[in-house]
């Protein structure tokens, strides 16, 4: 009886161990390639005392799941990738060849899995003490979007969000190809990205979305239906039809008055968001190794191949910096009709979200409540950066967060 309650335990030792009876460095990494997200992620959780890299990869893993679980909600629905207004929803995903109906519903279920699936990720990090190293290769991560529990074609994470980690065509990534060593100082970053991810997710939910994308979606299908049986060809439908849908959607939420609760819940995250990549970066800036890092200092390279120019830090500080102050009301927004005075105050609108009334704000009658005098944003912190970038500002940016 013994040896049969060892065998399991013996089972999973040796699994880790390659010939040389040294443990794997990538064990984990190749289980998650086998075994997907979700299943890595279950395990993980149930382990009664994790090492530091296994609360790292668990939280990482419930923040890849909240992004798997958005994606496969995409794929159900044939949501293709042309909402920019979250990251999620502009991520390339294979079609599916016979989707049901997207609803309102499902755009706020696949918003609150995201929130739910970030504040979830936090919470292993809080448990981490001290440093660690947890080597993943990015060939072993890959997104389950069918929900078929098998890896197929357009599924790998680097054919996904390639382009949002600076891959460029790179496709799927071959084995070692890039194989990353997360630290502690990643977990910080992994943390502003689940309160940035969360926050958005948030101020999405907050304008009730799901009302007016029934009415949008419901009015373009009695609109087809206009066409009878066999539709003309329609040029402005097929190229703009979606678009023009989207936008509507949109607009006719925020015409809403907004959940004040989630709007203060959002902008905790906002002010966390730069806490927590404050202190990524004096974590990053004290590392003197240089071992296959995610985001370096200007001393040392990413595994991805990215070099920082002297002063990005810095220059990154200062974007951090003024975005702190515009939330907290310190510096204000311009505004073209109030002068070189007065300004938009962000927290007043965070304070007391209003519905957005598109041609008053643009006008200024709408804005006025949040108005105020005081010292005006520049915007030259993020002109600095800019130029620091050649180009490549926002990109840089999507990667420090």
């Amino acid at each position: 009886m013994r040896r049969l309650l060892l065998a399991p335990v013996l089972a999973t030792a040796f699994a880790v161990l390659p010939a040389s009876g040294q443990a794997d460095p990538l064990a984990l990494s190749r289980e998650i390639g086998t075994s997907g997200i979700a299943a890595t992620a279950a395990r993980l959780s149930d382990l009664p005392a994790p090492s530091p890299e296994e609360l790292f990869a668990a939280a990482g893993l419930r923040f890849l799941g909240g992004i798997e679980q958005a994606l496969q909600l995409r794929w159900q629905t044939g949501l293709e990738a042309d909402w920019s207004e979250l990251p999620i929803l502009r991520l390339p995903i294979p079609a599916n060849p016979s989707p049901r109906p997207f609803t309102g519903a499902d755009l706020e279920a696949m918003l609150q899995g995201v929130s739910d699936r970030m504040e979830a990720a936090r919470e292993p990090l809080g448990r981490i003490d001290g440093d660690f190293g947890l080597e993943i290769d990015l060939a072993d991560l890959w997104f389950d979007i069918n929900a078929n529990g098998a890896r197929d074609p357009g599924e790998d994470l680097t054919e996904v969000a390639g382009i949002a980690l600076g891959l460029r065509g790179m496709g799927a990534a071959a084995p070692g190809q890039v194989v990353i060593r997360f630290d502690g100082s990643d977990a910080a970053w992994l943390e502003a990205y689940s309160h940035l991810l969360g926050g958005l997710s948030k101020l999405a939910l907050a304008y009730g979305p799901a009302e007016a994308a029934d009415r949008i979606l419901n009015a373009t299908e009695q609109m087809h239906a206009l066409w009878g049986d066999t539709p003309p060809p329609n040029a402005w439908d097929m190229m703009f039809g979606k678009q023009v849908d989207r936008i509507a959607i949109i607009l006719k939420a925020l015409e809403q008055k907004p959940d004040a609760a989630l709007a203060a819940s959002a902008y905790t995250d906002f002010q966390a968001v730069i806490a927590a990549n404050r202190r990524f970066w004096t974590l990053v800036m004290a590392e003197t190794d240089d071992d296959r890092e995610w985001v370096p200092n200007e001393g040392q390279t990413s595994a991805l191949g990215i070099r920082l120019p002297p002063g990005t830090i810095a220059h990154w500080q200062g974007v951090l910096a003024e975005a702190e102050q515009l939330l907290q009301g310190e510096i204000l927004m311009p505004h073209w009709r109030y002068g070189a005075e007065a300004g938009i105050s962000l927290k007043k609108l965070f304070d007391d979200p209003p519905p957005v009334d598109l041609v008053g704000m643009i006008q200024g009658e709408a804005l006025l409540p949040y108005a105020e005098k005081g010292r005006i944003m520049s915007g030259q912190a993020w002109s600095d950066f800019e130029r620091l970038m050649q180009g490549e500002a926002v990109l840089f940016a999507v990667f420090f967060n």
